[in-house]
């Protein structure tokens, strides 16, 4: 059992199951968006899944995130129904925000996940106030902000480390490294080639993990960092190499990136890996993985048909929920 770091079959069948779950979920949202259902635009979590999902395994309720413009796995890794999500997507009052939010802004307070923010770098300076609550209030609560590499070149970045760093704050920043910030490769924009290396300059701990390896973002996640930070001891960041599988956004054709590399990356597909593992370790086989596939798309059929069914959002709803 040491490969699957102590966990039992039925948490490792659950963890396969939500990979398994956001990816089929963009899928749909993919199709749905081409056949011109879903308003706007979507930036897509494909091939990320294995981050969300080893994180937000060892958070409660009432421990909180911060997500960025490509929040769909983030969301549902924390919690929020794939009905209430993709009704947010379809701009339904059903949805998480009540349809007001879109594909970039979903998010539920209830299940301890801010509205994302699409600005890059703006959840870096909004987890310390997550931070520094729990701290005064003498919680054991842990804020994590998920960002990108592209986010590490923000001065907001480097503020909230410092400042999560001098507080003790008990942050977990996780950066998502996929090597691109939109089309631009990240070793043309820093010379620092992990992000990690640049945690040391503010007093912070920081570790580079397999992103696409789900067991091994748990272990790192819940078995190091959350922990440390739920202890006391202070912020962490976590450097999850990781890769997605489309473009920045739909109108991304991905010119910038060769088919080798991505077809690299595709051979460390995290969904497979686990499933494989679970195989050849006797603890699964075929027929139960294509039973959790099915029960994951009788779910999708349902948020889908959910969506479709509820109500749009009115216009004068704007105006409701403004605080200012």
């Amino acid at each position: 059992m040491n490969e699957f770091n102590g966990l039992d079959s039925d948490k490792l069948h659950s963890l396969y199951r939500r990979l398994l779950l956001l990816r089929r979920f963009e899928e749909r949202v993919y199709t749905n968006f081409l056949q011109g259902e879903i308003p706007g635009t979507v930036h897509q979590y494909n091939g990320q899944e294995a981050v969300a999902v080893g994180i937000c395994d060892h958070l409660r309720p009432i421990d909180w995130i911060t997500s960025t413009h490509r929040p769909h796995g983030h969301a549902l890794a924390k919690g929020i129904s794939a009905r209430r999500v993709m009704a947010e997507l379809y701009g339904k009052v059903t949805g998480c925000c009540n349809g007001k939010g879109g594909s970039m802004h979903v998010g539920d307070p209830s299940v301890g996940m801010l509205p994302a923010i699409a600005i890059v770098g703006g959840g870096n300076s909004v987890v310390i106030g997550l931070g520094l609550a729990y701290k005064l209030r003498r919680t054991d609560q842990v804020a994590v902000c998920f960002f990108g590499e592209g986010a590490t070149n923000e001065g907001a970045f480097h503020e909230s480390m410092n400042f999560a760093a001098v507080q003790r704050l008990p942050v977990v920043f996780v950066c998502e490294n996929n090597l691109y910030g939109a089309s631009t490769p990240y070793h043309q924009v820093s010379l620092v080639s992990d992000v990690a290396a640049r945690a040391c300059a503010y007093g912070v701990a920081s570790q580079i993990v397999d992103g696409m390896d789900v067991l091994a973002v748990h272990k790192a996640g819940g078995g190091e960092a959350i922990a440390l930070a739920r202890a006391g001891r202070g912020p962490i960041l976590l450097e999850c190499k990781t890769y997605r599988y489309i473009g920045h956004s739909r109108s991304d054709a991905r010119g910038y990136r060769t088919k080798d590399e991505e077809a690299e990356w595709k051979q460390k597909d995290p969904i497979p890996r686990l499933g494989n593992a679970l195989i050849a370790a006797g603890l699964s086989d075929e027929a139960t993985l294509a039973r959790i596939a099915q029960s994951v798309e009788a779910e999708l059929d349902d948020a889908v048909e959910f969506a479709r069914a509820s109500p749009d959002a009115a216009p004068e709803q704007a105006l409701e929920d403004v605080y200012a």
